[in-house]
């Protein structure tokens, strides 16, 4: 049997006229043109030279072409890289370097600079942007849309996708066919996904949210998409009706939440708001239960591991945790230092094991071993913990724990108990190296638009709550925090822009 995932997608579609995707433009594509468009596509990769096992480097804008060459390189044997578009040509550079592409597809605007890095590394470089035109669409237009996909194994790569490289270089996971295909199905199947659901599709295509997770599940459902650019609340509002599925990150529920027009009413039609790639606050989670009767079903993954867990369709979505284990995936939490397993209640490191963990690190098995449990269990670098109903409760990432004066602090339960209080919107709570403790716990905060925060007040607060160790040791207020593509909050960029808070203080 042939494992390749376009194969699998390919036995499954039972409509092929049915509208797969639907753009903001009302451009309509059927299952059948995915087919064929994917058919000239891979046809044209294996002109180029494009051979089973190369990688296809692409760094283009959102468009139903550029996520049809997704298919058409799985369908060509090729593996998937997709890059982000805000990197700059240096950081292209390393990826390119490293991962060194057969070809790599670009944005008009970037072809003189990608092309001098592609040269170096033996890359042909073809083009295309935000409208699906460019060299790439004019090489596919004059391609034969007959293409017999290429046998691939269950375990033969399908994607690399570089991590974000928060603390150092970025390391590509490499993603297996079976990887993206036993997470599609697992997720359809715990989410409800049918032929008759029709997703409003507004994330970014180079991240495994949108890409792997929103795509994979229409697809391999038979449902449609309405297919968004990016988030913008008049498209999502005008095209609300029309779906019944919604996947996001936070920030899109908060700015949902920002207007007026998010009612009950609005929402009527939809089933199911999926949120995921950042915490979800529990007040925005209780916030859009109030305003539209539906309650967000949050869930936990991750570059190398795809989805991990995910609350319940059918039971309690309880706000502030990420759910339970998915069918095939173990869980478990343990210390840190010896990977001794920990009782549920206690906070310690999470590590993943199942079908959805990803192969390794790309070119780099020094990285790989050294992820990795023995028996299988991916260290993920996030601590949490397990609650006595068994759900998953994600504290912050391992490099985010706080060591002052010799107690472990954990952001999470800071950041919960200073989201709680009047005028705050939200907040981040960081080590800041401090002369007398190591580190010392700070405060950010956003507070709410015209509210005044006063900082002692804060911190008088957070003495009836908190053990003193915990307690900030200073509390700075900002009009937003820093955050990447995907809205998650980049506190390595806080804890650089305050490192040196406490220079020349001593400990209060």
């Amino acid at each position: 049997m042939n494992g390749n995932l376009f194969q699998l997608f390919c036995d499954r579609v039972a409509e092929p006229g049915k509208i797969c995707i639907e753009t903001a433009g009302g451009e309509r594509y059927s299952y059948a043109d995915l087919i064929e468009l994917s058919g000239r596509m891979a046809r044209a990769l294996s002109e180029l030279g494009v051979a089973p096992g190369d990688r296809v480097a692409v760094q283009v804008e959102k468009s139903v072409p550029a996520l049809v060459l997704y298919l058409a390189t799985l369908r060509a044997g090729a593996v998937y890289l997709p890059l982000n578009t805000a990197y700059t040509l240096a950081e292209l550079r390393y990826f390119i370097e490293d991962a060194e592409p057969r070809l790599v597809i670009c944005d008009p605007s970037k072809r003189t600079g990608v092309l001098e890095i592609a040269q170096d590394a033996g890359a042909s470089v073809a083009t295309l942007d935000a409208q699906g035109r460019g060299s790439w669409t004019d090489l596919v237009a004059n391609a034969s849309a007959e293409f017999e996909t290429v046998p691939r194994t269950a375990d033969d790569l399908a994607a690399i996708l570089y991590t974000s490289g928060t603390t150092g270089r970025s390391k590509g996971a490499m993603l297996t066919h079976d990887n993206l295909v036993s997470n599609a199905l697992t997720l359809c199947d715990i989410w409800q996904f049918s032929a008759s659901d029709v997703l409003l599709h507004a994330l970014p295509i180079y991240h495994t949210h949108g890409l792997f997770v929103a795509t994979n599940c229409v697809l391999f459902s038979g449902a449609s998409m309405i297919f968004l650019p990016k988030f913008d609340a008049n498209a999502i509002f005008a095209a609300l009706p029309r779906a019944s599925v919604m996947m996001g990150v936070p920030t899109f529920y908060t700015r949902l939440l920002d207007d007026p027009r998010l009612t009950r009413e609005s929402c009527a039609h939809m089933r199911l708001f999926i949120s995921g790639s950042a915490p979800l606050l529990a007040e925005t989670h209780r916030e859009w239960q109030a305003r539209t009767g539906h309650a967000i079903l949050e869930r936990y993954g991750m570059t190398e591991t795809g989805m991990s867990t995910s609350n319940p369709y059918d039971r309690d979505r309880v706000p502030g945790t990420v759910g339970f284990p998915l069918p095939g995936v173990s869980i478990r939490v343990v210390d840190p230092e010896t990977g001794r397993a920990l009782p549920n209640g206690e906070i310690g490191m999470i590590e993943v094991k199942g079908p959805n963990v990803f192969k390794g690190y790309w070119r780099n098995p020094e990285k790989t071993a050294a992820e990795f449990r023995e028996g299988g269990f991916f260290i993920t670098g996030d601590l949490g913990k397990i609650d006595e109903r068994s759900y998953v409760h994600i504290v912050g990432r391992g490099k985010d724990l706080i060591i002052t004066g010799g107690f472990n602090v954990y952001p999470k339960e800071i950041e919960s108990e200073i989201d709680s209080l009047p005028g705050v919107v939200e907040s981040a709570v960081i080590g800041i190296p401090h002369p007398d403790f190591g580190e010392g716990v700070t405060a950010v905060i956003v507070p709410e638009r015209g509210a005044s925060i006063e900082t002692d007040a804060v911190l008088s607060e957070l003495e009836q709550r908190l053990a003193k160790f915990k307690l900030p040791k200073r509390v700075v207020v900002i009009d937003e925090l820093p955050r990447n593509t995907m809205g998650k909050v980049q506190k390595n960029v806080l804890r650089e822009q305050y490192k040196d808070l406490y220079s020349r203080a001593r400990a209060i």
